[in-house]
C-alpha cells in the first residue's frame, strides 16, 4: 500500500472484529442442530458434558477466537489490499465504497454456480470414490431438515470465511508479500501470483477442515479424502477469488448462497454437507 494512504486505527478494526465475532458466536449456536444430526454422540462427548454447557462453551470460545482472527486479518489486510471494505466504511467511515461497486449479484451467482458444479461432480465421483456405508441416506446430516441446513449456512458463510479467507488467506498473502518485498520492492498491489497461491492454499485447508465431518459418515479412506478436498476446493477457489477482488463481504455472501443450495434447497440430493 502506498505510504500516503492513511490506515484505520487498531481500535477501528477492533470494533469490526468484535461485531464479526459476535455474529460468529450466533452462527455457532445455529449450526449445533445440524451437527447433532451427523453424530450426536461425538458432538456431546458421550454425555460427559451437559449439552447446554457444551454449547455455551463453544459459542464463547468461537467469539474469542474469531475476534482475534478477524482483528489480525484486518490489520494485515491493510498492507496487501485485502479486507472488509464495506464494514470498514459502514462501521469506521474509512474509505469510500458502495455495495453496488462490489457486485453482490455476481457473488451470489458465483456461489450458486459453485454449488451446482459441486453437485454435478459429486454425482459423478461418489460411486467411484465413496465406500459402501450402512448409514441410511435419510439419517445423514441435512437430509431430514432443510431448516437445519439453512441454519448451518450461516456458519459456513461467516465463520469459515472469517477463518479461511479474512485471516488465513490474508496471512499467507501478507507473509509472501513481505518476503518478496525484501528483495523486489512492493508497490501496494497484491500480485496475481501471490494472490492465487494464497487462494489455493486456503482452499486446500478449507477442504481438509471438512474431513472430520466426512469421516463421520464414510471413514477416512483415500477416495473420501480426494472427494472432500476436490469438492470443497471448488468453493474455496471461488470464495477466495471474490475475497481478493470484491472483499470479505462478497465472499461471505457467495459462500452463504452456495450453502443454501447444498444444505437447504437440495438436501436430499447432496445430504453429505461438503461446504
Amino acid at each position: 500500500m502506498s505510504g500516503a494512504m492513511r490506515l484505520p486505527r487498531p481500535r477501528q478494526d477492533l470494533r469490526i472484529a468484535v461485531l464479526l465475532a459476535a455474529a460468529a458466536a450466533v452462527a455457532t449456536l445455529a449450526v449445533i442442530p445440524y451437527l447433532l444430526q451427523i453424530d450426536s454422540g461425538r458432538m456431546t462427548g458421550g454425555g460427559a458434558i451437559a449439552l447446554p454447557a457444551l454449547v455455551a462453551i463453544q459459542a464463547m470460545s468461537m467469539f474469542i477466537l474469531c475476534a482475534l482472527l478477524a482483528w489480525a486479518g484486518l490489520r494485515m489486510g491493510h498492507r496487501v489490499g485485502l479486507g472488509a471494505p464495506l464494514l470498514q466504511y459502514w462501521v469506521s467511515r474509512h474509505g469510500d465504497t458502495h455495495i453496488r461497486d462490489r457486485k453482490p449479484w455476481q457473488a451470489i451467482g458465483l456461489g450458486i454456480a459453485a454449488a451446482l458444479a459441486i453437485l454435478a461432480l459429486s454425482r459423478a465421483l461418489d460411486p467411484l470414490l465413496l465406500p459402501a456405508t450402512d448409514v441410511e441416506m435419510t439419517d445423514i446430516a441435512g437430509a431430514r431438515s432443510a431448516l437445519y441446513g439453512l441454519m448451518a449456512s450461516f456458519y459456513g458463510g461467516l465463520v469459515e470465511e472469517l477463518q479461511l479467507r479474512l485471516f488465513l488467506m490474508t496471512l499467507i498473502a501478507w507473509v509472501a508479500t513481505w518476503l518478496l518485498h525484501r528483495r523486489a520492492g512492493f508497490d501496494g498491489a497484491l500480485s496475481p501470483r501471490v494472490a492465487w497461491a494464497a487462494i489455493l492454499i486456503a482452499a486446500l485447508l478449507f477442504g481438509l477442515g471438512h474431513l472430520q465431518t466426512a469421516s463421520m459418515v464414510w471413514g477416512l479412506e483415500a477416495g473420501v479424502v480426494v472427494r472432500t478436498l476436490l469438492l470443497n476446493g471448488i468453493g474455496g477457489a471461488v470464495f477466495g477469488w471474490l475475497y481478493w477482488k470484491r472483499g470479505f463481504e462478497m465472499a461471505v455472501l457467495s459462500h452463504f448462497a452456495a450453502d443454501l443450495v447444498l444444505h437447504a434447497l437440495v438436501p436430499l440430493l447432496l445430504p453429505q454437507g461438503v461446504l
